[in-house]
This record gives structure tokens, sequence and C-alpha cells, in this order.
């Protein structure tokens, strides 16, 4: 048998720590401060929206190309996982096609004017002169799907659990601190280290190229009958625009901004009526034609995107003596990745088990 510690409960580590279960010889015990139901500005998953908007370029898409079959599949069987398909549009500002075209945009593949995930969608298209928007250059739409992370994280939990996975609550000043804290009492063999953010400021990791990017959306009850995103705004360089609606009742998600480097955790109210104004103005029937004032307000919210210069970091190595297979760094695309990802930590926990046993 295996002793396995997954450190952080966080949709990276309980992806990883579900697929690692279905190996019967790994007894897995997952650690960590922040669990499914809690709210901190340190847990980034809880404040995801979380949709599938392809965001990688072709050459790293691997990870969302990977996850998208078991998302969908997750809407159309396993009404449980609180997943739905909906249609979702981008579109391209003309004031914005010299930026994407010149490479290096905030959002890497999304906003390409022949994206690669056109072959990952069966339905894809590329939206016609009349269906645009003012404003709009191009635009395309595709049937995605919409994450209820409330449902969503408690069933990667209860997927856990069935397979005999431990949660346990522990805050770690070092990743080799994990190594003691499997629930079987033995010493751990492998530590996966799924810290998103706080890698950053994990002894033993203290990865200076992770660094937040502020996330500030506004929660409503209104429903919309799809989902919608634009590249850039009037507004600042770094807000940004989007509409997304949970399954399940969770709720509508307007945002949003993308401030590299912010940690303040608190909704700025400025914002929040720039997010809502651009919500009304893109899709005014999302509040009956009434503008912001037509807006039911769950609450206000503020996540940090645990992004990483140079890309996610999914790689094994030695730490005071111990295997550690790191998975941290995937800024806004988590979910939307989180399978691919998860297989990628499997095969770096087998390679580890195989020289064990040579």
């Amino acid at each position: 048998m295996t002793n396995i510690v997954v450190v952080g409960a966080g949709v990276s580590g309980l992806t990883s720590a579900y697929l690692l279960s279905k190996q019967k010889d790994n007894v897995i015990t997952v650690v960590a401060k922040h669990m499914p139901g809690d709210y901190d500005i340190e847990y980034a998953s809880p404040w995801a929206g979380a949709n599938v908007l392809p965001m990688a370029t072709a050459k790293n898409s691997s990870w969302e190309r990977r996850t998208w079959p078991e998302i969908k599949r997750l809407a159309t069987d396993v009404p449980e996982a609180g997943i739905h398909l909906l249609k979702s549009r981008v579109y391209r500002r003309e004031k914005d096609l010299e930026k994407v075209r010149a490479g290096g945009y905030s959002f890497d593949g999304l906003f390409e004017e022949n994206p690669w995930y056109k072959s990952l969608f069966d339905d894809f298209r590329e939206l016609s002169k009349d269906e645009l928007p003012e404003g709009m250059a191009s635009g395309c739409e595709f049937g995605s799907a919409c994450i209820n992370v409330m449902l969503y994280m408690p069933w990667l939990v209860g997927q856990c659990r069935v397979n005999g996975v431990v949660f346990r609550r522990g805050h770690l000043k070092h990743i080799s601190d994990a190594a003691a804290l499997s629930h079987n009492g033995a010493k751990a063999d492998i530590i996966v280290n799924t810290t998103g953010l706080m890698a950053s400021r994990l002894g033993g990791v203290m990865d200076e190229k992770v660094v937040p990017v502020r996330g500030q959306v506004v929660v409503v009850r209104n429903e919309a009958p799809y989902m919608v995103t634009k590249s850039g705004t009037d507004d600042a360089a770094d807000e940004v625009c989007y509409i997304m609606m949970r399954a399940a009742g969770g709720g509508t998600i307007l945002g949003g901004t993308y401030q590299k480097g912010q940690w303040e955790s608190q909704p700025d109210p400025n914002y929040a009526m720039r997010i809502m104004r651009r919500a009304v103005d893109m899709m005014p029937e999302l509040a009956d034609g009434k503008g912001v004032k037509g807006l039911d307000i769950v609450r206000h919210g503020v996540g940090l995107r645990p992004y990483r210069e140079g890309g996610v970091r999914i790689e094994k190595e030695k730490i005071d003596g111990n295997w550690v297979v790191h998975n941290y760094g995937h800024a806004g695309w988590g979910y939307q990745g989180s399978y691919g990802c998860a297989q990628d930590v499997v095969a770096l926990v087998d390679e580890i088990k195989s020289r064990a046993r040579l």
C-alpha cells in the first residue's frame, strides 16, 4: 500500500485525491486549512464561477482538452454533481483585435479569431454579423457548462469518501510536515501539493512566481439565458466582463476584475457598480430591460486566482527526503483543467511508485 497525503482541498486537491483513490493500493489523506463550506480569501475554489471557457493556447491545451469530456459527462449523467450545460458566447471587440492578434493577451487562447477549441465543442460556430452587439468585430458560440461550486465541491468530497479518502483539518508551516499527517499514523510515501496561492508562502515551496489575481464578482438571482464574455472593457485594462449562471439555483455570476498582485479581500462598491452596469449593457434581458435597478443581488464577493508566472506547476521533486508532487498555479482555469491536471498527478505518483519497487 502507498501512503499519500494531499495538501489542500480546493478543486485541484479534491480531483487529485479522487483520481488517486480509484487505485485501491493508495491510502489517501487530504489535509487542509480550508474545506468545502468555508469562505476565506486564501481559498479560491468557492469563489469560482465556474464555467468552461478555454483559456490556454493550443500548445498548452492538453489539460482542458482532457477535462471537458468529464465535465460534459457529469453535466449530462450525474445531476447531483451540480453542473449544467449552457450555451456560451465569446465576443471579440474591434478595439481589442490588434492586441489579440499580437499574442500575449491576458486570456491567451480564448479570444483568438481561429481558436483551437473549435474542434473541442461539436456545436462550435462563428456568429454572423447581425448577431453581434455594437462594437464587436466578431464572436463565437458553443455549448459549454457551468458548475455550481457549492454543490460540486461537496460532491467531490463524497466521491473521495466512498473510496476511503480521509479528510483532516491542518495548518502546515512546511510541506514536509505533511509526511506525518496520514490518518493511519504511518509516514507518507508521497505528498501531493495542491495549495494554490499559498504555495507562495508554504515552507519548502515558497514559490515567488505565484501571485494573486483579484477577481471581484456580483452574484444575482436574475437568470441568464446563456453565458457571455467579451475581450475587454472601456473602464480599465484589469476589468473584465462576463456573465454565467450556475446550475441548480446557484445564482448568476457577474464579473469582474483581473487585478494581478492585489490581495484586497473586501468588495469595492465602485467596481461592483461598473460590473453590474457592464453586465446589463451586454445582456439587457438579464434585468428585463430595467438596467442595474433590475438586478436582484444575492451577495458581493472577491476571490484570488492562484496565478503563476510561466504557468501551472505539475512536477515531482524530493524535499527533505520526501517525494512531493506539485499541482498548483492554475490562475482562473482550475475547474476546467482539473481532470487533465489530476491525471498528470496520478502519472507522476505512478512513476514514484514504480521507482520504489525497483
